[in-house]
């Protein structure tokens, strides 16, 4: 468990102080809160925003032992950060500006965790922090600008890999025909859902283990890529099935093979980073055996 044990400068008063201002926090912007909860539940293009939480809460559990190391401090910058928040939500309430409604929302909660804590222990924190960005539906311009780069590159890419493999198919756009059968990427492997699921799944491994800033870096800007190549290997037989087989039996497998990409990902970051050391190239900033930085 996390030891907050009072010789470090953590104490039942701090948690108890903590859960009551997160909640506060919360119940003052619970409107928000909800319509974040609505959009991840009834958006499919915004459903990655339930991993956020449990990785959030997994990368300060294998920092745990720097508790130690950081008492809490009451800051006042918390609280700017929570009056920052409560403008920002407040503004764009009266400028229909949704990112900023449900930002100023996440914007108060880490000022009111930072007015407990202090600077210091959200410092030592900090790829716990900045994952809780994420927990802010992607406004529907930016998602169209990222998802048809992402789907005309993995039809791209899926084509090339049917032809390879002996099947005779075409491509209009986004769409992929297979024995006279019309197959949408953005149906049959949703890039955007994918897409951030799979950039969560890379910011977890980049954090989880001790690896050096530049390789944190390099895995996050390839997250993409990984992306393209998931899709890929799960649009492939998609598509097969819905050309060749029964819709439902499709349907099924594209469902079930989604969640599988999430574990592909996670040992093809795990294979990168063997490649590397492999290329005798820096990979770790300590041995394998000391905690997480």
């Amino acid at each position: 468990m996390i030891n907050l044990s009072p010789r470090y400068g953590w104490s039942a008063k701090h948690v108890v102080f903590l859960t009551v201002l997160i909640g506060a926090a919360i119940f003052a912007m619970l409107d928000q809160w909800l319509d974040i909860f609505k959009i991840a539940s009834l958006d499919e293009e915004s459903s990655h925003i339930f991993l956020v939480p449990p990785i959030a809460f997994w990368l300060v559990w294998i920092r745990r032992i720097r508790f130690r190391r950081c008492p809490p401090r009451t800051s006042w910058f918390g609280v700017l950060l929570i009056i920052a928040g409560y403008l920002t939500t407040s503004i764009s309430h009266n400028h229909s500006f949704q990112a900023g409604l449900h930002g100023g929302a996440v914007l108060m909660l880490i000022g009111a965790i930072m007015t407990v804590v202090g600077v210091q222990v959200i410092a030592n924190f900090m790829p716990a922090v900045m994952i809780l960005a994420l927990l802010v539906p992607v406004p529907g311009a930016l998602r169209l600008a990222i998802a048809g780069p992402l789907q005309n590159a993995t039809a791209r890419v899926t084509t090339f890999t049917l032809e390879i493999m002996g099947f005779y198919v075409q491509r209009s756009g986004n769409v992929v025909n297979i024995n006279d059968t019309p197959v949408a990427v953005a149906e049959a492997c949703n890039g955007m859902r994918m897409g951030f699921a799979l950039v969560l799944v890379s910011y977890a491994f980049a954090f989880t283990v001790p690896l050096r800033n530049s390789v944190r870096v390099l895995i996050l800007l390839l997250s993409p890529v990984a992306a393209i190549i998931c899709n890929v290997i799960r649009l492939a037989p998609t598509v097969i099935l819905y050309g060749y087989a029964d819709q439902d039996f499709a349907d099924n497998f594209h469902d079930i093979s989604g969640w599988l990409m999430l574990p592909l990902a996670f040992l093809m970051l795990m294979g990168a980073t063997r490649a590397l050391r492999w290329a005798m190239i820096p990979t770790y900033r300590f041995t394998l055996a000391t905690q997480a930085s």
